[in-house]
Protein backbone atom coordinates (compact mmCIF):
# COMPACT_ATOMS: atom_id res chain seq x y z
CA UNK A 1 0.00 0.00 0.00
CA UNK A 2 1.39 3.86 -0.47
CA UNK A 3 2.64 5.08 2.42
CA UNK A 4 0.30 7.17 4.65
CA UNK A 5 0.43 10.94 4.38
CA UNK A 6 -0.08 13.38 6.91
CA UNK A 7 -2.62 15.92 7.00
CA UNK A 8 -1.55 19.32 7.44
CA UNK A 9 -5.54 19.95 9.58
CA UNK A 10 -7.43 17.14 11.82
CA UNK A 11 -10.96 18.57 11.42
CA UNK A 12 -12.84 15.35 9.87
CA UNK A 13 -13.95 13.69 12.87
CA UNK A 14 -16.21 16.34 13.75
CA UNK A 15 -17.51 16.70 9.82
CA UNK A 16 -18.04 12.57 9.95
CA UNK A 17 -20.11 13.32 13.17
CA UNK A 18 -22.25 15.66 11.95
CA UNK A 19 -22.56 14.06 8.10
CA UNK A 20 -25.44 11.84 8.97
CA UNK A 21 -27.84 15.03 10.02
CA UNK A 22 -26.47 17.13 7.48
CA UNK A 23 -26.43 14.13 4.65
CA UNK A 24 -30.20 15.53 2.90
CA UNK A 25 -28.87 19.43 2.27
CA UNK A 26 -25.37 18.68 1.85
CA UNK A 27 -24.15 19.41 -2.01
CA UNK A 28 -22.22 16.87 -3.72
CA UNK A 29 -18.93 19.45 -2.79
CA UNK A 30 -19.28 18.79 0.77
CA UNK A 31 -19.91 14.97 0.65
CA UNK A 32 -16.39 15.45 -1.67
CA UNK A 33 -15.02 17.63 0.93
CA UNK A 34 -16.06 15.74 3.82
CA UNK A 35 -14.80 11.80 2.50
CA UNK A 36 -11.01 14.24 2.02
CA UNK A 37 -11.46 14.74 5.72
CA UNK A 38 -12.04 11.45 6.43
CA UNK A 39 -9.16 9.79 4.09
CA UNK A 40 -6.99 12.52 5.99
CA UNK A 41 -7.89 11.41 9.48
CA UNK A 42 -7.80 7.70 8.46
CA UNK A 43 -4.02 8.56 7.04
CA UNK A 44 -3.21 10.31 10.63
CA UNK A 45 -4.42 7.66 12.60
CA UNK A 46 -2.39 5.61 10.60
CA UNK A 47 0.91 6.90 10.71
CA UNK A 48 0.79 7.14 14.36
CA UNK A 49 -0.04 3.54 14.91
CA UNK A 50 2.91 2.43 11.66
CA UNK A 51 6.04 3.16 13.58
CA UNK A 52 7.54 5.78 16.45
CA UNK A 53 6.88 9.35 15.69
CA UNK A 54 9.84 10.94 14.77
CA UNK A 55 11.30 14.55 15.22
CA UNK A 56 9.69 15.65 11.65
CA UNK A 57 6.16 14.50 12.87
CA UNK A 58 5.84 15.56 16.00
CA UNK A 59 6.57 19.17 14.62
CA UNK A 60 3.55 18.24 12.02
CA UNK A 61 1.76 17.34 15.04
CA UNK A 62 2.49 20.92 16.92
CA UNK A 63 1.39 22.48 13.96
CA UNK A 64 -2.23 21.05 13.99
CA UNK A 65 -5.57 22.47 14.68
CA UNK A 66 -7.14 20.38 16.52
CA UNK A 67 -11.06 21.11 16.90
CA UNK A 68 -12.25 21.85 20.31
CA UNK A 69 -16.31 19.88 19.88
CA UNK A 70 -16.41 17.31 17.32
CA UNK A 71 -19.75 15.72 18.76
CA UNK A 72 -18.48 13.28 20.02
CA UNK A 73 -16.80 13.05 23.87
CA UNK A 74 -14.23 10.50 22.87
CA UNK A 75 -13.04 12.13 19.94
CA UNK A 76 -13.06 15.54 22.04
CA UNK A 77 -11.03 13.50 24.52
CA UNK A 78 -8.41 11.75 22.27
CA UNK A 79 -7.74 15.46 20.40
CA UNK A 80 -7.94 17.18 24.49
CA UNK A 81 -4.97 14.89 25.40
CA UNK A 82 -2.92 14.95 22.09
CA UNK A 83 -3.29 18.75 22.38
CA UNK A 84 -2.08 18.49 26.00
CA UNK A 85 0.81 16.72 25.63
CA UNK A 86 2.03 18.43 22.34
CA UNK A 87 2.18 21.87 24.47
CA UNK A 88 4.21 20.56 26.70
CA UNK A 89 6.39 18.43 24.40
CA UNK A 90 10.31 19.28 24.77
CA UNK A 91 14.05 18.38 23.54
CA UNK A 92 13.36 14.84 24.83
CA UNK A 93 10.19 14.27 23.18
CA UNK A 94 10.31 12.21 20.98
CA UNK A 95 12.86 9.61 22.93
CA UNK A 96 9.92 9.95 25.37
CA UNK A 97 7.50 8.50 23.00
CA UNK A 98 9.34 6.43 20.89
CA UNK A 99 9.99 4.50 24.81
CA UNK A 100 5.91 4.56 25.39
CA UNK A 101 5.47 3.20 21.78
CA UNK A 102 7.37 0.07 22.72
CA UNK A 103 5.78 -0.52 25.97
CA UNK A 104 2.38 0.12 24.38
CA UNK A 105 2.60 -2.12 21.53
CA UNK A 106 5.80 -4.18 21.83
CA UNK A 107 6.22 -4.92 25.40
CA UNK A 108 8.67 -7.25 26.68
CA UNK A 109 7.65 -9.85 24.67
CA UNK A 110 6.79 -12.20 27.88
CA UNK A 111 3.13 -13.09 26.51
CA UNK A 112 0.14 -11.86 24.51
CA UNK A 113 -1.10 -9.85 27.48
CA UNK A 114 1.47 -7.68 27.89
CA UNK A 115 0.88 -5.26 25.35
CA UNK A 116 -1.78 -3.54 23.11
CA UNK A 117 -0.61 -5.51 20.44
CA UNK A 118 -1.93 -3.65 17.39
CA UNK A 119 -2.57 -6.87 15.46
CA UNK A 120 -6.54 -8.27 14.42
CA UNK A 121 -5.09 -11.96 15.14
CA UNK A 122 -4.24 -11.53 18.38
CA UNK A 123 -7.61 -10.22 19.77
CA UNK A 124 -9.59 -12.65 17.72
CA UNK A 125 -7.83 -16.29 17.71
CA UNK A 126 -8.51 -18.11 20.78
CA UNK A 127 -4.93 -18.12 21.96
CA UNK A 128 -4.04 -14.78 20.83
CA UNK A 129 -1.33 -15.50 18.15
CA UNK A 130 0.16 -13.24 14.80
CA UNK A 131 -0.61 -14.16 11.66
CA UNK A 132 -3.78 -16.35 12.31
CA UNK A 133 -7.03 -16.18 10.14
CA UNK A 134 -7.89 -12.63 10.54
CA UNK A 135 -4.17 -11.95 9.07
CA UNK A 136 -5.34 -14.07 5.80
CA UNK A 137 -9.19 -12.56 5.29
CA UNK A 138 -7.61 -8.79 5.35
CA UNK A 139 -5.25 -10.06 2.81
CA UNK A 140 -7.82 -11.61 0.76
CA UNK A 141 -9.58 -8.25 0.56
CA UNK A 142 -6.97 -5.94 0.07
CA UNK A 143 -5.44 -7.95 -3.07
CA UNK A 144 -9.16 -8.34 -4.97
CA UNK A 145 -9.02 -4.05 -4.24
CA UNK A 146 -5.43 -4.49 -6.15
CA UNK A 147 -3.51 -4.10 -3.23
CA UNK A 148 -0.88 -5.47 -1.37
CA UNK A 149 1.12 -4.45 0.93
CA UNK A 150 4.90 -2.67 0.27
CA UNK A 151 7.98 -4.89 0.19
CA UNK A 152 9.55 -2.07 3.24
CA UNK A 153 6.35 -3.30 5.78
CA UNK A 154 7.43 -6.55 7.44
CA UNK A 155 5.15 -7.25 10.02
CA UNK A 156 1.83 -8.69 9.40
CA UNK A 157 -0.98 -7.92 6.99
CA UNK A 158 -3.91 -7.04 10.17
CA UNK A 159 -1.71 -4.77 11.61
CA UNK A 160 -3.94 -1.50 12.74
CA UNK A 161 -1.64 0.61 10.82
CA UNK A 162 -2.44 -1.15 7.32
CA UNK A 163 -6.17 -2.05 7.97
CA UNK A 164 -6.42 1.60 8.94
CA UNK A 165 -4.52 2.53 5.65
CA UNK A 166 -6.93 0.61 3.45
CA UNK A 167 -10.11 2.71 4.67
CA UNK A 168 -8.10 6.03 3.44
CA UNK A 169 -7.08 4.07 0.27
CA UNK A 170 -10.88 3.35 -0.32
CA UNK A 171 -12.23 6.53 0.58
CA UNK A 172 -9.09 8.91 -1.28
CA UNK A 173 -10.91 6.56 -4.33
CA UNK A 174 -14.77 7.56 -3.23
CA UNK A 175 -13.47 11.14 -4.08
CA UNK A 176 -12.47 10.19 -7.14
CA UNK A 177 -15.03 8.65 -8.26
CA UNK A 178 -17.30 11.56 -7.07
CA UNK A 179 -15.23 13.88 -8.72
CA UNK A 180 -15.82 12.23 -12.05
CA UNK A 181 -19.66 11.74 -11.48
CA UNK A 182 -19.66 8.34 -10.76
CA UNK A 183 -22.00 7.56 -7.92
CA UNK A 184 -22.71 3.67 -8.14
CA UNK A 185 -19.14 3.38 -7.54
CA UNK A 186 -18.40 5.64 -5.04
CA UNK A 187 -21.34 4.39 -3.00
CA UNK A 188 -20.02 1.01 -3.89
CA UNK A 189 -16.56 1.71 -2.30
CA UNK A 190 -18.66 3.23 0.60
CA UNK A 191 -19.99 -0.30 1.15
CA UNK A 192 -16.82 -1.79 1.14
CA UNK A 193 -15.77 0.20 3.89
CA UNK A 194 -18.72 0.03 5.93
CA UNK A 195 -18.13 -3.49 5.46
CA UNK A 196 -14.56 -3.57 6.52
CA UNK A 197 -15.18 -1.70 9.49
CA UNK A 198 -18.23 -4.21 10.64
CA UNK A 199 -16.01 -6.81 9.76
CA UNK A 200 -12.70 -5.70 10.83
CA UNK A 201 -12.00 -3.05 12.51
CA UNK A 202 -14.81 -2.69 14.62
CA UNK A 203 -14.60 -6.27 16.20
CA UNK A 204 -11.49 -5.52 17.62
CA UNK A 205 -9.96 -2.09 17.64
CA UNK A 206 -11.68 -1.29 20.66
CA UNK A 207 -10.22 -4.35 22.91
CA UNK A 208 -7.03 -2.83 21.40
CA UNK A 209 -7.46 0.19 22.93
CA UNK A 210 -8.74 -0.32 26.15
CA UNK A 211 -5.46 -2.04 26.29
CA UNK A 212 -3.33 1.03 24.96
CA UNK A 213 -5.22 2.78 28.10
CA UNK A 214 -4.04 0.66 30.53
CA UNK A 215 -0.23 0.51 29.29
CA UNK A 216 0.29 3.92 27.58
CA UNK A 217 1.83 6.48 30.00
CA UNK A 218 2.04 9.63 27.83
CA UNK A 219 -1.24 11.71 26.73
CA UNK A 220 -0.20 11.45 23.37
CA UNK A 221 -1.29 7.52 23.32
CA UNK A 222 -3.64 7.81 25.60
CA UNK A 223 -5.03 10.65 23.63
CA UNK A 224 -4.88 8.04 20.39
CA UNK A 225 -6.77 5.46 21.70
CA UNK A 226 -9.94 7.90 22.33
CA UNK A 227 -9.68 9.21 19.39
CA UNK A 228 -9.10 6.03 17.80
CA UNK A 229 -12.46 4.64 19.16
CA UNK A 230 -14.80 8.03 18.72
CA UNK A 231 -13.75 8.34 14.90
CA UNK A 232 -14.16 4.60 13.99
CA UNK A 233 -17.41 5.02 16.37
CA UNK A 234 -18.84 8.23 13.92
CA UNK A 235 -17.59 7.33 10.66
CA UNK A 236 -19.66 3.55 11.42
CA UNK A 237 -22.25 5.71 11.93
CA UNK A 238 -21.91 8.32 9.12
CA UNK A 239 -21.34 4.98 6.39
CA UNK A 240 -24.54 3.45 7.74
CA UNK A 241 -26.72 6.80 7.76
CA UNK A 242 -25.50 7.84 3.84
CA UNK A 243 -25.70 4.48 2.34
CA UNK A 244 -29.31 3.45 4.38
CA UNK A 245 -30.27 7.06 2.67
CA UNK A 246 -28.49 6.00 -0.67
CA UNK A 247 -30.81 3.05 -0.36
CA UNK A 248 -33.80 4.95 0.35
CA UNK A 249 -33.51 7.02 -2.93
CA UNK A 250 -33.34 4.07 -5.56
Amino acid sequence: MAEARTPETVEATGAADKAADAADEATMEDFIQLNKQRAATYGLLSRLYRVEIDEELLEELRGMRFPAKTGSDEVDAGYRLIAQYLSNAWDNSVTDLAVDYVRTFIGHGVDAFSAAYPFESVYTSEKRLLMQEARDEVLAIYRAAGLDKQDSWKEGEDHIALELEFEQILANRTVEALERGDEDEAFSLLTTQKNFLDDHLAAWAPMMTSDMRRFAKTDLYRGLAHLTDGFLSTDRAFLADVLADNDEKR
